[in-house]
């Protein structure tokens, strides 16, 4: 009775799957990084965390139209890192390690692979369409 109830709720689907992990990765990276950021903007990065797990709530749930939006959301995390001055510096002079280690993990590297494997499960999934729709 579980199982089937579980099953309802979630339909993580095979091309899907990648991009819940990156996002999972994401959430864990920034509940890390919170604490060590910039007191004053606290508000901003929980409201990306929160951005972030309801994505992944919804990539959970089959939803496709969420792919895009993880696209979108990935490409402006990355320009929007590379163009504040103090992510600049601490990248150049890694004067505080941990922060910047979170900083490219978390802003850079898994933002570029929750883009990755965001355009690979669009696609997988547009095959499959036209896979079952030409039988």
């Amino acid at each position: 009775m579980i199982d089937k109830s579980l099953n309802n709720r979630f339909a993580i689907t095979r091309p899907n799957f990648p991009v819940l992990i990156v996002l999972v990765f994401i959430i864990i990276i920034g509940i890390i990084g919170i604490p060590f950021g910039d007191p004053r903007f606290i508000i901003y990065a929980i409201l990306i965390e929160l951005l972030y797990i309801s994505l992944a709530a919804l990539i959970a749930k089959g939803y496709t139209k969420a792919l895009y939006a993880c696209i979108i959301l990935s490409f402006l995390i990355i320009v929007g890192n590379s163009f504040v001055t103090a992510h600049i510096h601490r990248i150049l002079t890694f004067s505080r390690p941990l922060n910047t280690l979170v900083l490219i993990i978390g802003g850079y590297i898994l933002q570029g692979l929750l883009a990755y494997t965001s355009i690979v499960a669009i696609r997988n999934n547009n095959r499959s369409k036209s896979v079952l729709t030409s039988k």
